[in-house]
Order: C-alpha cells, then sequence, then structure tokens
C-alpha cells in the first residue's frame, strides 16, 4: 500500500511555471512507477507523465514535451514534476499515481494501470 500527497498548486500567468511534489508514504521499499495525470473540467483524465523506479525510462504526453519534466528523489520518495511555459490549456486538477513494477520498466500510459493515486491538486493557468 503506498499513500500519495500532491502539493504545489496555484494560479500562474501563461508562459509562467509551477512545480508540483508527490510524497510517497507507506510500502515504499519496493520499486514502482509514479507518474502525473491531470483532469479538466468536462474531459477525460489523462495521461501527462511518468518515470521508472530506477529512472531510466520516461513517458511523456505529446501535449507536455519540451515543456514539463519529471525528476525523482527516491531516497526521500518524492517526484516532482517542473511545469515550464504553461498554457490556458494546461488547466486541470493534477493527480499523482504509482503502481509497483520492475525498476526498468517501461512506464505505462493508461490510468487504469495506476494502483495508488493522491487526492489532486489544482493548476490554474490565466491567459
Amino acid at each position: 500500500q503506498v499513500q500519495l500527497v500532491e502539493s504545489g498548486g496555484g494560479l500562474v500567468q501563461a508562459g509562467g511555471s509551477l512545480i508540483l511534489s508527490c510524497a510517497a508514504s507507506g510500502r515504499t521499499f519496493s520499486s514502482y512507477v509514479m507518474g502525473w495525470f491531470r483532469q479538466a473540467p468536462g474531459k477525460e483524465r489523462e495521461f501527462v507523465l511518468a518515470v521508472n523506479w530506477s529512472g531510466s525510462s520516461t513517458n511523456f504526453a505529446d501535449s507536455v514535451k519540451g515543456r514539463f519534466t519529471i525528476s525523482r528523489d527516491v531516497a526521500k520518495n518524492t517526484m516532482f514534476l517542473q511545469m515550464n511555459s504553461l498554457k490556458p490549456e494546461d488547466t486541470a486538477v493534477y493527480y499523482c499515481a504509482a503502481y509497483y513494477s520492475g525498476a526498468y520498466d517501461t512506464p505505462k500510459r493508461n490510468p487504469s494501470d495506476y494502483r495508488y493515486w493522491g487526492q489532486g491538486t489544482q493548476v490554474t493557468v490565466s491567459s
């Protein structure tokens, strides 16, 4: 069992930057993939990006390539989402998610593959 808590959301102007954090607790001694999803009002939850336990593989949605980066502090069981060049269409509730996997497995993009979820944090980008 893994518990996830996001932080760092807020209001930012278009073109600005924001960093989200996701802290994991519980059964964190096993390897797991951590990822970010987002959900805008009236839309389905969509994949943003994810990283495997070893950090050897990341998976990005095309819409955020070149703008968002992911990093992970394994010792602190914390993942970070650096969001640059934000656009109004990035406005959504951002969710941290995780599932147990091999340390070098390619991260999956389907939300149904992720077993553990945080409560979400709102990101609003004004134009």
